[in-house]
């Protein structure tokens, strides 16, 4: 860790002037990247090749969860919801959103949990649990090559304003910003790996450093660790501000997941 701290100080350094009171703009639509494009050629072809894509057994360990009932009797995802093909197409790239009934916003997962407690009586697996994102992987699978959709266009703009304060806001012990390695650095090398853009567009995602999927929650909370912030509490509501910005800034990009990174 502390060998990546010093190389993200030396990558930022010249940036420090130039961001330090002036507000750094948003990537150009016409210059995004997504993580993928920014991987090199081995990590590419592990995540084009569904046979090589270590994400893709999730998949297929969500697949089959979708059509198996519980014990209680209550319906399988499938009894309600019928083929995942057919139902979960576009699903993902449309997320986060509103609940309908509770007027709740929810991310993916927490969609998914909704599901488990309300309709099949069932106490919601945890985020990060091997059973929520094999779930996450099988239905984010049905939005593969699909634009993402801006959160804006579904009235919640207000939650991607508060995601883009926290983006730009400074935290930790390096008093850095999401901004200065996202927007200012990206390309630039750090641990011998690409800076990305950080556009969610591969999430849930197998991630070569944690040899296991991950949520975009954990990647954020591994981005707060890192420059030595406190990460906010599980279930609070920055996480999800967070996401619709991320989500809003990567609109009508292609969805790649369940992808693969460094």
């Amino acid at each position: 860790m502390g060998r990546i701290v010093a190389l993200l100080i030396a990558v930022l350094a010249a940036a420090s002037v130039r961001a330090e009171g002036v507000q750094v703009p948003g990537i150009a639509p016409a210059d995004r990247r997504s993580g993928f494009e920014t991987m090199g050629p081995d990590v590419q072809a592990m995540q084009r090749d569904d046979f090589s894509n270590p994400a893709m057994l999730g998949v297929a360990a969500g697949e089959a969860a979708w059509s198996r009932a519980p014990e209680n009797g209550k319906p399988a995802c499938s009894g309600c919801h019928g083929d995942i093909d057919a139902a979960m197409r576009g699903v993902d790239a449309r997320y986060p959103a509103r609940d309908a009934k509770s007027g709740a916003v929810l991310d993916l997962p927490g969609r998914i949990q909704t599901c488990q407690s309300v309709n099949q009586g069932l106490s919601p697996q945890p985020r990060e649990s091997d059973g929520l994102l094999a779930l996450q992987a099988a239905i984010a699978l049905r939005s593969r090559g699909m634009p993402i959709e801006p959160p804006s266009a579904r009235g919640l703009s207000d939650g991607v304003q508060r995601g883009e304060a926290l983006y730009r806001q400074r935290f930790g012990q390096l008093n850095l910003a999401c901004a200065q390695c996202h927007d200012a650095n990206w390309g630039r090398a750090l641990g011998g790996t690409r800076i990305p853009q950080g556009h969610p567009t591969g999430y849930p995602l197998f991630r070569l450093e944690w040899q296991s999927i991950g949520s975009l929650q954990r990647r954020l909370r591994n981005c707060l660790t890192g420059v030595r912030a406190e990460p906010f509490p599980s279930g609070a509501s920055e996480w999800l501000d967070l996401e619709l910005f991320l989500r809003e800034r990567a609109a009508g990009m292609a969805s790649d997941a369940p992808g693969v990174r460094p």
